[in-house]
C-alpha cells in the first residue's frame, strides 16, 4: 500500500510544472487519484502550487543526490513520474530507488546512452520486483511507439498479417525547444565526445534491444537529403529518429518479434516534391548537422549559447497552444498490401502534448494496473501499457490515430 498514486518529481521545472498544471485542470477534484508534487526546493514548489491555484496538492522535498530522501519518496508512491534531466546526471539514483522500493517509474527521457545503462543495471531486478520502468513517455517516443503498435494491430485485423516495413514521415510540426531539452542534448554530445562506447551506442540501430538480440536489417538513420520514391518526394533527417527508432525496435524485441526478425523501421521528415522539396530537404539536413556539431567547446556552441533558452525556460502558453504535429506512418505488407496511419497532436509536440502524454502514462500505470499487460522490467510505453494507454491518449491527451484511405 502506497500513500500516493503518483508523485511528480521535478514539479518546479518547466515541463514538470506543465504536468502538474494538466493534473490540476483535468483531475484536480478527482478523489480517486492521490498525487503529490516533489522537488528539492520547497519554496519553489509552494510558489508553483499557488500560481496554479490549488494549494491542497501535497509537497514532498527530496534531492537527486540523496539516496535516503529518494527512498522515502519512492516508498510513498505507486508511480514516480519524473521530468528532471539531464537524466544521465540526475536520474540514476531515482531509478534505483524505484526498483528497490517497488514503485513504477515513467519519464520523458531521450538520452539513449543513459537508458541503455538503466536497462543493463535494472531490467532483471525490476522484473523480479514486478516493477515497470518506462522511459520515453513524451513526444519521444509515444507517437512512434504507439503509431507502429496501432498500424500493426490494424494490419493484422484487416489483412491477416503484419507489415514487414514501416516508415514514419513527419509531415508538419510546430513547436520549439526548452532550455532543459537543450541541456540534455548537449550532455549526450559531451558524453559521446569523451567516451567512444557512448558514441557506439548512439550509432547502433539496435542499441536498446536485449543482449543477444541486437541485430537486424535496419541501418543508421539517414543524415542527408534523399529522394523517396514511395512518396515521390524529398525527405530529410528527423532529429528524434535516433531515439524513436531504437524504442520501436526494443518494443518489437520485448514482444517476441511478432512482425518477423526482418522487420524494418525508419523515420524521416517529408520535405516536399520538386525543386522546392529538394531545397527544403537539404536545408533540414544542414540544420541537423549544425545541431550535432554543437559539441562542448565548439564555436557553434558558444554562438548558440547566446540565443538558446536556459534550463527552466521554454515556449509560452500561446506557443504551446498554437503548436501541433502531423505525422504519417506507411506500412508495407508481404502480400503487397499497404496501410497508412495518420497521427496528430493538438499542442506543440515537446511540451503541450508531451506533458499530457507523460501525465496519462503515469495515471495509466497507477490506476489501470489490472488492465495493462503483466510485463515488468525496463519497458517501452507500448509494451508496458498497450491499448489501455492508447485509449487514454485519444480520449484525454489530444492525440488522434486514424487509418488513411
Amino acid at each position: 500500500m502506497k500513500e500516493y498514486d503518483i508523485i511528480i518529481w521535478g514539479a518546479s521545472g518547466f515541463t514538470g510544472r506543465l504536468v502538474v498544471e494538466y493534473l490540476i485542470q483535468k483531475y484536480g477534484n478527482d478523489n480517486n487519484l492521490k498525487w503529490a508534487m516533489a522537488g528539492r526546493n520547497e519554496d519553489k514548489l509552494k510558489e508553483i502550487r499557488e500560481l496554479l491555484g490549488n494549494e491542497d496538492v501535497p509537497i514532498i522535498v527530496a534531492d537527486s543526490n540523496d539516496r535516503s530522501s529518494l527512498d522515502d519518496l519512492t516508498k510513498k508512491a505507486k508511480v514516480v513520474c519524473t521530468t528532471v534531466g539531464p537524466y544521465a546526471k540526475y536520474g540514476s539514483n531515482l531509478v534505483t530507488a524505484c526498483v528497490q522500493n517497488g514503485s513504477h517509474y515513467c519519464d520523458l527521457c531521450g538520452e539513449i546512452q543513459w537508458i541503455r545503462r538503466m536497462i543493463d543495471a535494472h531490467h532483471e531486478s525490476a522484473k523480479k520486483n514486478k516493477t515497470k520502468i518506462v522511459h520515453c513517455c513524451g513526444f519521444d517516443s509515444i507517437p512512434s511507439d504507439f503509431g507502429v503498435y496501432f498500424l500493426q494491430e490494424e494490419a493484422k485485423s484487416r489483412f491477416g498479417e503484419y507489415a514487414e516495413q514501416i516508415t514514419l514521415y513527419v509531415k508538419a510540426m510546430k513547436g520549439t525547444y526548452s532550455g532543459g531539452t537543450i541541456a540534455s542534448l548537449q550532455n549526450v554530445l559531451a558524453e559521446a565526445q569523451s567516451d567512444s562506447s557512448v558514441y557506439a551506442i548512439l550509432q547502433d540501430p539496435y542499441a536498446l534491444n536485449p543482449e543477444g538480440q541486437r541485430e537486424g536489417k535496419d541501418q543508421l538513420d539517414i543524415t542527408k537529403a534523399e529522394y523517396d520514391p514511395d512518396v515521390d518526394a524529398w525527405v530529410a533527417p528527423f532529429v528524434m529518429a535516433g531515439i524513436n527508432t531504437k524504442v520501436v525496435r526494443r518494443s518489437h524485441a520485448l514482444a517476441g518479434f511478432p512482425y518477423g526478425k526482418d522487420f524494418r523501421y525508419e523515420e524521416v521528415v517529408l520535405a516536399g516534391k520538386g525543386l522546392k522539396g529538394r531545397l527544403q530537404a537539404h536545408g533540414g539536413a544542414l540544420t541537423m548537422g549544425m545541431a550535432e556539431a554543437m559539441k562542448p567547446g565548439s564555436v557553434l556552441k558558444k554562438i548558440g549559447d547566446r540565443f538558446l533558452p536556459e534550463p527552466g525556460e521554454g515556449p509560452s502558453k500561446e506557443q504551446r497552444e498554437n503548436g501541433f504535429f502531423n505525422i504519417m506512418l506507411s506500412g508495407k505488407l508481404r502480400n503487397n498490401q499497404a496501410i497508412k496511419v495518420k497521427i496528430t497532436g493538438d499542442r506543440d509536440p515537446g511540451y503541450g502534448s508531451t506533458s499530457k502524454m507523460l501525465a496519462e502514462a503515469a495515471i495509466c500505470l497507477a490506476k489501470d494496473e489490472n488492465n495493462i499487460p503483466e510485463t515488468f522490467g525496463s519497458l517501452t510505453p507500448s509494451t508496458a501499457m498497450a491499448k489501455v494507454l492508447l485509449k487514454r491518449l485519444i480520449e484525454n491527451a489530444g492525440l488522434d490515430f486514424d487509418i488513411l484511405p
